[in-house]
């Protein structure tokens, strides 16, 4: 069974990476931090139909601890030293990186949701179709 994609997937998931509209590319796709615009500035694109939900969060954890905590604990630094110095400053990076990464994975969430097609909308057709 083969995907089909609506829109191209590597664009739309760019234009998330980037905090952009996966329609157009040019509006902006948070209002705040993390909070997704109801609708795009420029072409007026509903984008309240695409939530991604935990997928950011879960996929995020994922990547920090692989790819920041996985290779860490092989520097002998982190076992030879006081735990009073090293728990605050891997602490503190991991906060930093994971605060930095989460805007844009779940920008990326978005564009692969607007790719797929794979709205809000979809789930209540879904809900309604098993109640019957």
């Amino acid at each position: 069974m083969a995907t089909e994609f609506a829109y191209p997937l590597f664009r739309s998931i760019g234009r998330g990476l980037a905090h952009r509209c996966p329609a157009c590319g040019e509006g902006r796709l948070y209002r705040r931090y993390l909070k997704v615009e109801p609708n795009c500035g420029r072409c007026a694109h509903d984008l309240t139909v695409y939530r991604a939900d935990d997928g950011p969060a879960y996929l995020t954890i994922l990547l920090v601890g692989h790819l920041v905590v996985g290779p860490l604990l092989l520097f002998p630094v982190v076992w030879e030293a006081s735990p009073l110095v090293v728990l605050p400053i891997v602490l503190g990076w991991l906060t930093l990186v994971t605060l930095t990464v989460l805007p844009r994975i779940k920008g990326a969430w978005v564009g692969l949701m607007y790719a797929l097609q794979s709205t809000d909308r979809d789930q209540h057709l879904h809900t309604a179709d098993a109640a019957d």
